[in-house]
């Protein structure tokens, strides 16, 4: 393991229209994460945005894709996920991480309700808190 880190943020969501086949017409979908990380010191120790992606603080950081997510123990908290670095930038606790996963996940999850014709691409922040561990070793 590379480091851990705890975020508290949100995950931000628009409203759109939905599944193609036999849902709900309009329907929340994930547009970004928006979160600070933590050290256990509680310091600062990056952000967590699009992409997904993750920026620490020393200005390194690393973009990923999923690979595979585990519904969250708790019914109102988003999936935990695995995912594999696609691409790494700057020198620092990022550059040579080869995946990530998040854990410990609470809230978070899309609005049951609110989206229709009336607020098409609306944003909605939903507040959510996880640990992410970084790994290095191995390919995605």
């Amino acid at each position: 393991m590379v480091a851990r880190f705890h975020a508290i943020g949100a995950q931000v969501y628009v409203c759109g229209a939905g599944p193609a086949s036999g849902g709900a017409a309009f329907a929340w979908t994930l547009k970004r994460p928006d979160a600070t990380l933590a050290g256990d010191d509680g310091r600062a120790a990056g952000t967590h945005g699009a992409g997904p992606s993750w920026t620490s603080t020393d200005g390194s950081s690393v973009a990923g894709k999923k690979l595979a997510q585990a519904d969250a123990p708790a019914a109102d908290a988003i999936p935990w996920l695995l995912v594999g670095a696609v691409s790494t930038t700057g020198a620092g606790v990022f550059s040579d991480v080869t995946y990530i996963q998040r854990v410990a996940t609470s809230g978070g999850k899309a609005p049951a309700s609110g989206c229709g014709a009336d607020n098409v691409n609306a944003e909605t922040r939903v507040p959510y808190g996880a640990d992410y561990y970084f790994y290095r070793g191995g390919k995605p």
